[in-house]
This record gives structure tokens, sequence and C-alpha cells, in this order.
């Protein structure tokens, strides 16, 4: 565990902002920077396009080189303090690499654009929203980083004498290679560099384009380009597999390793400052951002207006007592939630279509990227519906949109192109939660016409169900191969099914309801009631799969017919029927008793989605949701914390943070589409919900716990004074304002 003390940052982000602000003293931008969390600690405004990250996956301590660097998911590792540069659009939380991309580095002295010889290890590392900094020890550079939402403004402070800023185009997380570039001036750069294949996958490439511009003229510049390597090499003995430069060369340089150098003679402590603009249109898109957004190099309004923003958001919750530490893990929580989806679009309202390199365009409204359906169906949508309604509306926008322009809805979408990353249907579930929340200004049938179309079609033509024939026709996913993820597949088609169901229902739509409604029961298949009395693969002729060990696939290893986890963290993977998996597990003292086997014996896994529900399940046995209480704090204090491994595992674009955000106000949504959250007990003494007074109809939601005596559990549940005999309120009398109190005792 790295001490506190030993973290230097956490004294700045501690102290009272220097603008004044509140909310945003308590986020510490490297949580979730270890223990897999990758998270990153860069400059980023609200859903910004741009962040601006200190790039040092590619080594660390010692100039240690990684040549392992490009299976890293993350631009940055608090363990890693080898830098390489600051990349301008990355991705946050998530699983698989991709992005990572228009590389600005300072040096000194000679412009050398090998990354082993021009990395810097790096120290005195500060951050806070919208901001960062550190110092390059081996130029003896300060480097501070900040953004708006299309552009990121450094400024490095450097030694006397000459100074370079490098802008490079190789070095990158993304599996995809490929850039070109042009010097327009001695002040301008522009070009774009290609990006894609998350999770190796194959489907998402897509180029980005930027203008990068200096504070002042360089007194020499150009381009460089990494020579291949070549078979005859008499004539390349002294460029093959080298950097070759080009000086004042102004014009186009294309391939796959190659960048500008810009060399200024400077004095002791001379600041330089460049503006990158992104666009994933065009380049002149990405000029058209940068004149728009550009602050005149005028770094410190740069960084106030950016610390602004984050207030502005993070004020949305207000919380009262608690710790120091703990108010810190809820409002980086809050923080990490609005980095993902991100805008895609222009300040033009122009963006890159879905699935083709066409151009969309949207007025009064943003075009949002990066769905993590799979993982953030759970809890982050409904946490943004209640707390950003107005975002959230335009997300599913953005989503129904992708149906439109390409033919379906999304599954795990990054860049306006589909990943196919992960299993099942998981734009169903938040699509039906928005529209059932009160969120209904979209193209509702649009939507549904997309469900109905993605939950019948059959396999051969279906782009998401590619196990949707037999399932159809027997209610289940069959077992295959001696690995795959059949039962975590048709887990995931029950949830999307019953969600299809609901959404009839609401639209009228009966008999399509009934069929869907029927459909999502179908997980009985699994149900093993002779045997292991679990869910357990089943062969295509209806048998279940011998060899069956419940405990197999801990650690991500490979396993019978769950996806990242085992029997045991998928057994309970029905949410949308909870009293019929009590009826099936034996009711409910047997079913406590299963349930909390899960707990004591080390078999939950709160690093991972599917089971991340199971603290609350204990809320749907009366007498038991004292268990619920007791499982929900443990796992607060034990996973979540004031450190850089202070997330357990990827934070799966805000999911992981969507979690304690809920757990420490003391409810949460256990089943999307279900207007019903469950009630434990809070971590603070109050919290204050700003509700958006557009939205709903009044503007104040207040959750109060009166406790008598610490570690005490729930004695009595009030809303608005009235005793609710129960551990579930509505969504919907919730927003309508009012106060929840939570009372403890032994």
């Amino acid at each position: 565990m790295i001490k506190l003390k030993h973290i230097a940052i956490l004294l700045a982000v501690f102290g009272v902002s220097a603008y004044g602000q509140h909310y945003t003293q308590y986020v510490n931008t490297f949580i979730g920077t270890t223990n897999f969390g990758t998270t990153n600690p860069g400059a980023i405004v609200p859903q910004g396009m741009v962040s601006v990250v200190p790039f040092n996956v590619t080594g660390s301590d010692d100039n240690k080189w990684d040549k392992d660097a490009r299976w890293w998911s993350t631009p940055y590792s608090w363990d890693n303090k080898f830098l390489t540069g600051f990349s301008h659009v990355n991705l946050s939380g998530v699983g698989c690499p991709d992005l990572g991309v228009i590389m600005v580095m300072p040096t000194t002295g000679k412009v050398n654009a090998s990354l082993k010889e021009f990395g810097s290890n790096m120290s005195a590392q500060k951050a806070e929203p919208g901001y960062y900094s550190c110092m390059l020890d081996k130029y003896g550079i300060k480097a501070q980083v900040t953004s708006t939402q299309r552009t990121g403004l450094s400024k490095f402070t450097f030694p006397k004498g000459q100074s370079n800023i490098l802008i490079d185009l190789g070095n990158s997380l993304t599996n995809e290679s490929g850039a070109c570039l042009k010097v327009i001036s001695n002040q301008e750069v522009e070009g774009s560099r290609m990006t894609g294949n998350f999770c190796y996958h194959g489907h998402s490439e897509r180029p980005v384009y930027f203008v990068a511009r200096f504070s002042k003229p360089a007194t020499s510049f150009g381009a460089f380009k990494k020579m291949p390597p070549m078979k005859a090499e008499k004539d390349w003995s002294a460029t093959s597999g080298k950097f070759k430069y080009y000086e004042e060369f102004l014009h186009p340089v294309a391939g796959d390793s190659i960048g500008a150098y810009f060399s200024f003679e400077t004095e002791e402590n001379e600041a330089l400052m460049v503006q990158v603009g992104v666009s994933y249109v065009s380049i002149e898109n990405a000029r058209q951002n940068l004149d728009f957004e550009s602050v005149g190099f005028d770094f410190e309004r740069a960084r106030r207006e950016a610390l602004q923003e984050w207030e502005s958001v993070l004020s949305k919750v207000k919380v009262e007592g608690g710790t120091l530490d703990q108010k810190t893990v809820f409002y980086t929580a809050l923080y990490h939630m609005n980095i993902h989806p991100n805008i895609i679009n222009d300040v033009n309202g122009q963006y890159p279509m879905m699935e083709s390199f066409g151009i969309g365009e949207v007025k009064g409204r943003d075009r949002y990227t990066v769905f993590s359906l799979w993982d953030t169906y759970r809890n982050f949508h409904p946490l943004m519906s209640l707390l950003y309604p107005e975002k959230q509306l335009d997300m599913v926008r953005s989503m129904v949109d992708m149906y439109k322009e390409g033919g379906w809805l999304p599954k795990w979408e990054l860049n306006s192109k589909e990943t196919y990353t992960m299993n099942g249907d998981p734009a169903f579930p938040v699509i039906t939660d928005t529209y059932l929340r009160g969120l209904k200004d979209f193209d509702v049938q649009a939507a549904y016409e997309a469900m109905l179309k993605s939950a019948t079609t059959p396999e051969k033509e279906n782009k998401i169900r590619t196990n949707n024939d037999f399932y159809l026709r027997n209610g289940y996913v069959p077992f295959a191969e001696e690995y795959d993820n059949s039962v975590s597949i048709a887990l995931e088609l029950y949830l999307a099914d019953w969600n299809l169901g609901v959404l009839a229902k609401e639209l009228g739509k009966d008999e399509d309801y009934k069929r869907f409604d029927r459909q999502s029961k179908r997980y009985t298949n699994y149900f093993d009631k002779k045997g292991f009395k679990m869910l357990r693969p089943k062969k295509a002729d209806g048998t279940f799969i011998q060899d069956f060990d419940p405990l197999q696939g801990k650690d991500f290893e490979p396993v019978h017919g769950f996806h990242e986890g085992t029997a045991w963290q998928y057994t309970f993977g029905i949410p949308h029927d909870i009293k019929g998996l009590i009826k099936l597990n034996g009711g409910g003292n047997k079913f406590t008793q299963k349930l909390q086997k899960v707990f004591e014996d080390g078999l939950f896994d709160m690093a991972n989605e599917p089971d991340m529900h199971y603290p609350f399940l204990f809320n749907y046995v009366k007498g038991q949701e004292w268990r619920a209480q007791k499982e929900t704090r443990r796992l607060i204090d034990t996973y979540f914390k004031n450190t850089p491994d202070g997330i357990p595992g990827n934070d799966d674009c805000g999911t992981m943070s969507a979690w304690v955000v809920y757990a420490m106000m003391g409810f949460y949504p256990v089943c999307p589409g279900d207007m019903n959250y469950t009630v434990t007990a809070p971590v603070f003494d109050k919290v204050t919900v700003e509700l958006d007074d557009r939205f709903y109809s009044n503007t104040k939601l207040e959750i109060i716990k009166h406790e008598k005596e610490k570690k005490g559990f729930i004695k009595d549940i009030k809303w608005n004074e009235k005793s609710t005999h129960s551990f579930f309120i509505n969504h919907h009398d919730m927003v309508k304002g009012g106060r929840l109190e939570v009372y403890l005792g032994r």
C-alpha cells in the first residue's frame, strides 16, 4: 500500500484550490492509476474529446524500456516514471488498448526522435481536475497541461539553451499504424494519425486529425521519419532503422513512425506553449476547433475555466459528514463518471457517421462516443439519468442515430465504429431504462424498431446476436467448445429481452411484451436442480456439460460457459426476475445462505460487473436486509480508497465509480428497466442531489442518515416523514423531490 505521505500530489489536491473552488478539492485524479484501474491524471474537461495525458507506459523507473507497452490499455500508470510525451486523445478505465495518439514531448539539446533516448524520468507530479504537471528530470523542464473540450494546451518551462518540442505520431497505444503531417510554418503543423483495432477485433479503424500551434516562432524546425529496414543495406547503412531528419521541410510526410520538431533558443525559465486542436472529421475542422476554443496561450485562464467546469458538474451532489478520504473517493468517482462517453462532434456540429466515413451533423445537442455498454448499462446510465439527464438524453439520441446510420444499435462503440466487444445486447437496457425514467425526447419508435430487429434477425444476418437461431428456438445458447461464453451470453440476452418487453408494454405493444417477457424467463434452462443447484453450461442436446467446476474462472482464467468470471459470479445474475431466482434456489432462507457463502468464501469479485449487484440482493429477503448493509459497507471500505490502487480493477468507463457513488449515497438500481431503487445505509450524514428542473418536478433530493450508534443497521426508513415499511423506493417518487431519512441503530 502506498502511504499518503509518499504521494506528493495528494497534498495539493486536498488543499483549497487557488481559484476558491470547493468540490474539486476532493478529487484525487491519481485514484485508479494502478491495480488495473486504468484511469489517468491527465487534463480533461467534462466529456471532453481531448485529454492531455502523461504517457509513461513505454518505460518505467531507471529508463527501463518496456517492449510490451503495446499491450497496455492505459497511457499512464502511477508505478512507471519514464515519460515519453503527452497524448491528446485517450481512453479512461478500459480493458483494451487504443488511442493514446498525437504526442507532444519537450526536450533540450540536439533533436533526437528515438523514444528510448528522448524519454525522461519524471517527478513532482501534481494534478487537479483539468490540470496536470510534473518535472522532467533529464532536462530540468517543468511540464504543465490543461484542456478545453476539443483542444489541449501545454506549457513547458525550459532551462537556458536549445529547447525542442516534438510532435510524435509514432508512439501510441493503438494497434493501428500510419500517419501523415505537414509543417505549415515555424509556428504550426497539421496532420492525422490512424487509430483502432480495440481489443484486437479489427473493426474500429478511424483517423484523428490535428493542428498544433506554438506560442512563438521556432528558430529551426523540420520533420523526422524512421527509415524502414532494408534487405540490401549497401546504400542505406547510415539510415536503415534509424530516424532521418528533414530540416525546414514544408512538404507532407507520411509513414508509421513520423513526427515534427520545433527548436527554440530559450532563456532560463522561459515558458513555451503549444496548442493542439483535434477533430475526427478533418484537418479543417481541427483548425476551426482550435480557433474557436483558443484562449490565446493564456494558460492560467484555460486551467481556471477547466476547473470551473468541473466544479459545476461535481456540485450537483453535495455531501456532508464522512471523512476526508470518503469524500475524496466519492467525488473522484463522480469525476471519473464524467469522462466517458465523451463528445465527438466538432464546434460546427460535424462528426464521423457510424460505420462509415460519411459526415453527420448535430444541431443544439452533442454527439457522444465511447459506449462501453456491457459495463455501463448496469448503473452508470441510470445514475446519469438522475444527476445529468440532459447528457443522458443526448447519449441515447446518439445511440439511436448510430442505428440509423449503421443499421444496428451499438454494442461497444468507439469513435463511430463498432468493436463487437463483450456479450449480449447491452443497448436495450440503456434505452428502456432512460425512457422509463421519464427522458422520452428521442426517437423511441426508431429505437424500438432497432431493438426488435436485433432480437429477431437470424444469426447469419445479425451483427449483434450471433447465436440467435438456437436461442430463439430453444431458449438458451448451447455450449459449443472447450471454453466458450455460452451461459454469459444467454444471461445478457435474457435481460435485454426483458427490457424489450418492458418497453413494448410501455408503448402498448402487448403481444411483443408477452413474447419477450416469456423469453426472458428461460434462464431456468441452465439451472442444475439435481446436481450443483447453480447455472451450468448445457449442450445442444439438452444435457449439462460434464467435469463442471463452479470455481473455474477465477482471475480471468479460461472457463466453461462463462465470460470473465466463475459460475458463482453469474448464478445470481438474473436481476429482472429475483423473485423467480429466489424460488428456484429453494426460498428465502436457502437463497440467503447461498448468497452469503459467496461473500464468506471469497467467491465475490468486486473488480468485475457480473456480480456487482449481489450485496443488494439480501434486501429481497425479509429480515435479511442487514446483510446488504454489512456487505456494502465492507466492500466500500475494502476496495475503494484514496490511493492510486483505490479502484478494484478497470473503472470501465465509470461503471465502478457509479457503483461506489450509489453505494455511498445509500441506494442502488439493481435492475435497469426497474424503477425501484433498493436502500442501504448511506456513508454520509447528508446527501443533497440538485435535480434538473427542466426534466424533474422539483430541484432537491435529500438523503439523511440518523445514526445513534456506529455500525448499527437500518431500523426505519422514512420518505417525506412517513415510514415506508420497505427497503425500496421508486425513482419517480424521488425525482419529485423530498427527503429520504434512514435511521440506524442496534
